[in-house]
């Protein structure tokens, strides 16, 4: 049996912060991971009459996990799309191999780098210990959002709130965004 349209456009409110936020930390952009999570609203609501039209009536498993997951694959597909764009682009810009720069940051850049590297770790030392552990899986040992949940003892959502919370206070430390 399908989720009503209110509980999916519920489901969605109610989520949509994070949806953004998840987004947004993939493609780097707030319009564009809003776009995204439009887009992700749309798939599952055509996958939820498209069930109920061919009579099978699905029910969706899991939801917000599922809505995380559409997120994370329309950003990917996106990213995806936007790199080769930009290969083609550089590609055709770089046709005379002199116009290629040199390789190594130049020292402002590298003065820059380690002062944000040292924002960085200050940040992470602020964080509760949970919050910077869910982090570390989520950004350094590749876990799933199920891993961290089932190492701390906590549910997928509250491991998902974890590493967007401690996202949000790194990016504030570092970037003061």
């Amino acid at each position: 049996m399908r989720a009503s349209d209110h509980d999916i456009l519920g489901l969605f409110v109610s989520h949509q912060r994070e949806l953004v936020g998840y987004a947004r930390a993939i493609v780097g952009d707030q319009s564009l991971a809003e776009d995204i999570v439009q887009d992700a609203y749309i798939r599952i609501d055509r996958i939820g009459r498209s069930a109920d039209e061919d009579g099978s009536g699905a029910r969706l498993d899991g939801p917000v996990a599922y809505l995380f997951r559409i997120v994370r694959n329309l950003a990917i597909d996106h990213r995806r799309r936007l790199g080769r764009e930009n290969a083609h682009v550089v590609a055709e810009a770089l046709t005379d191999t002199a116009a290629v720069a040199e390789e190594r940051p130049g020292p402002e850049a590298t003065l820059i780098a380690r002062n944000e590297l040292r924002l960085l770790q200050d940040a992470l030392a602020e964080l509760p210990e949970r919050s910077r552990i869910a982090l570390e899986m989520y950004r350094f040992g590749g876990c799933r959002f199920s891993d961290i949940a089932s190492h701390l003892g906590v549910s997928v959502g509250t491991a998902h709130k974890l590493v967007v919370e401690a996202l949000r206070h790194c990016r504030q430390r570092v970037y003061g965004e």
